[in-house]
């Protein structure tokens, strides 16, 4: 892990005793295990939600370079809607 620092963190009677149960369940062997395992967490959804970010802004820079270059067609909501109904049919399970 190499240097360890310590830190104090304050926080709501609730997480407090969400991480005392975490180690009183024999989950994690100390707080500051529970504490350094939501922090990974954390990362790796951080890291994904910067990702994700990245690409909707491409996608976004993509569509505007397309309407710049003329590449564009009518607004037709009917059309979306029922691409939209053909998508959530496809994606739910038949009763």
């Amino acid at each position: 892990m190499g240097d360890i620092e310590r830190m104090t963190i304050p926080m709501p009677a609730e997480m407090a005793a969400v991480v005392k149960s975490a180690v009183d369940a024999g989950d994690y062997a100390s707080t500051s295990e529970v504490v350094r395992a939501a922090l990974r967490d954390w990362k790796t959804k951080r890291a994904l939600q910067i990702e994700e970010l990245a690409a909707l802004k491409a996608d976004i820079d993509a569509g505007l370079a397309d309407v710049a270059a003329g590449r564009v067609k009518d607004f037709d909501s009917a059309r979306i809607v029922e691409r939209g109904r053909k998508l959530l049919a496809a994606r739910s399970p038949s009763v």
